[in-house]
């Protein structure tokens, strides 16, 4: 891989990149022989991590619930690092000492010399020329004699055996010297690639299990008729796929930081649809002149005609919103006629679709019209409006212009009495919603939470994992949490430990997770023990979902010390009855002491007979 363009102006001589990468792996080399004393540091500071870590005062602090998970997921992962120490490269440190220990080349075993070429990275004889400047630099800084000396006795070995293997000993390319043309390629992190294709990822897109995908893979595994998630093989309830900004931008960084070139999104077939013909856009002008007159019958069928346009292909899409259909069809969401509102509703969601539309429905001020059938329509036209706005949620901006638009109370309604279809339609779009924080609350505050638990308890309402992903987002915000709460929600939260899916699992332990936290902690973890819910954690910890071991780990550890802390005070409680007895025994044998001692004493004057 060559480095960026412009970077050899930022260094020369032996402050080039190459030389550094040379400087830094002799080093690497003399720390391998002292692995012992550099396992034992890093330890060390695990273990004053750890311990740090786990003298936080979370409570006096006032760490918000998210932080404090943060933390103590760290903090679980050092305990774990300092109970079970790395091994080291026991292969390389072995070989490094035989080839040490070997007065001559004879001595040496050509497969140890070949492996250390390779694990070094000393494959050419520029390689190896580097290295002995790198070398020499060390010594020149003050570096230790005999660790020189060793190490230039190892890249003599290691070179005569490259130019054994190579006699010529010509470097592949030595038409700029300057740059490595040598180096490996940067390892691209797993989370940055696509698990279809493996590949770095150029426009990740998140469908409705949580997975992210490359773009074009997941589309190509959908447009094949799966209705599964490739990663989870769970069945996706729908086929949404938002743009993830947050790992597109992480690669961009990662890109640059690593002088790797950023990876091009792809042309996107259904943002950029081919230009309708002259013959489509005249028909659709003609339908647009029937929208707009006032005769009801022309405007519904007019109305019908752009929904089914809309609905077959992108470039309909694209020639309906260029056309300046997307206003006039606003205009007639408040009509009282039924068959007009649904075509209008349904033509304006199939138009969404397409990005660009998205911002024109949204500046064409849609919302509150939309929020008005979504009230008072017919179910369709009100299913359809919630699809809608979920569509248009996709967008991150327009999650606020939504939420402030009355839209939440309406989609919880719904939610809660509307058809099958109107329940998933609802429960997408209060989903989607949800991520933003400040909806939330809103939601909360419309009664939703108690509207999910009873989806939870209806399994064959088919809106069991709906309920819970949505309930997970709400547990994360202080009225949210309050309101499960308030709902006695833990025995239904295990029941779906005891006899969920694995994400079903996952999310019912992150709601968890947030319950069992602050001020009612001991109430909720003494509720859950009773449950039953530690040996559910336990299978969670060792056979759930990442996520779910996550959450699982964190809620076992409360529990333990929940525990701990109820066996202690129980000990207390019993050593102070103990010695309550002894002192109440104490007394009472105090008082038969002084009963006896008083019978035994002679009568006194008030007590001798009269004479």
């Amino acid at each position: 891989m060559e480095t960026p363009e412009g970077s050899e102006s930022h260094f020369n001589g032996n402050n080039t990149p190459q030389g550094f990468i040379h400087v830094r792996r002799a080093r690497a080399q003399d720390q391998v022989l002292e692995r012992e004393k550099i396992m034992q540091t890093f330890q060390d500071i695990t273990s004053r991590l750890e311990q740090a870590l786990a003298g936080i005062s979370f409570d006096e602090l006032g760490i918000s619930d998210e932080v404090r998970e943060q933390v103590e997921l760290v903090h679980a992962q050092f305990k774990r690092a300092k109970e079970r120490p790395d091994t080291s490269d026991d292969i390389l440190f072995n070989d490094l000492i035989s080839a040490y220990n070997s007065s001559t080349n004879d001595n040496v075993d050509p497969d140890i010399i070949q492996r250390l070429s390779e694990k070094l990275q000393l494959v050419t004889i520029s390689d190896l020329n580097q290295e002995s400047l790198a070398l020499h630099e060390m010594a020149s800084g003050g570096d230790p004699g005999a660790v020189v000396e060793n190490m230039s006795m190892l890249l003599k070995k290691i070179k005569d055996f490259v130019q054994t293997q190579d006699p010529i000993g010509i470097p592949a390319s030595t038409t700029n010297p300057s740059r490595d043309d040598n180096l490996t390629s940067p390892v691209v992190p797993d989370d940055f690639r696509c698990p279809i294709s493996l590949d770095l990822m150029k426009d990740p897109v998140i469908v409705s299990t949580g997975q992210t995908y490359e773009r074009g893979c997941i589309e190509r595994w959908l447009e094949a008729g799966h209705g599964t998630c490739p990663k989870t093989q769970q069945k996706l309830p729908n086929k949404s796929l938002t743009p993830n900004y947050v790992l597109r931008s992480l690669i961009a960084q990662w890109c640059e930081a690593n002088g790797v070139e950023p990876p091009k999104r792809p042309a996107q077939l259904n943002n950029t649809p081919a230009t309708c013909t002259a013959s489509e856009h005249s028909k659709v002008i003609e339908l647009l002149q029937k929208l707009s007159s006032q005769n009801l019958a022309d405007q519904c069928g007019a109305a019908g005609m752009l929904r089914q346009l809309a609905k077959r292909s992108a470039e309909n899409r694209a020639c309906i919103g260029e056309a300046g259909a997307i206003p006039i069809l606003v205009s007639l969401l408040p009509t009282t006629d039924v068959s007009t509102q649904e075509h209008v509703v349904t033509a304006l969601l199939n138009l969404s679709i397409y990005e660009e539309n998205k911002a024109r429905i949204i500046t064409s001020g849609a919302v509150p019209g939309i929020v008005h059938v979504l009230k008072r329509g017919s179910m369709e036209a009100r299913e359809n409006s919630a699809a809608t706005l979920f569509s248009l949620s996709l967008v991150d901006e327009n999650k606020v212009t939504i939420g402030a638009s009355g839209a939440i109370p309406a989609l919880v309604l719904l939610l809660g009495n509307g058809s099958q279809r109107g329940k998933k339609d609802a429960a997408t779009a209060l989903f989607n919603l949800c991520i933003y924080q400040g909806n939330k609350g809103k939601a909360v505050r419309a009664g939703l939470v108690p509207i999910l638990l009873e989806l939870l308890t209806e399994t064959e309402s088919g809106m069991v994992d709906e309920a819970l992903a949505i309930l997970a987002i709400l547990s994360s915000h202080p009225e949210g949490k309050a309101a499960i709460s308030a709902a006695a929600a833990i025995p239904i939260l295990v029941g779906v430990m005891r006899n969920g899916s694995s994400r079903n699992k996952e999310n019912a332990a992150a709601v968890l997770v947030h319950l069992c936290n602050g001020e009612q902690q001991q109430q909720h973890l003494a509720e859950a023990q009773e449950q039953g819910i530690v040996t559910l954690l336990e299978e969670l910890a060792e056979s759930g979902t990442d996520r779910g071991k996550r959450k699982a780990i964190q809620l076992l550890e409360r529990m333990n010390r929940f525990l701990k802390q109820q066996s202690q005070a129980q000990g207390d409680a019993m050593a102070q009855a103990h010695a309550q007895s002894q002192t109440l025994s104490q007394a009472l044998v105090q008082v038969q002491a002084d009963t006896q001692l008083e019978e035994s004493l002679p009568p006194t004057s008030s007590h001798l007979p009269e004479r």
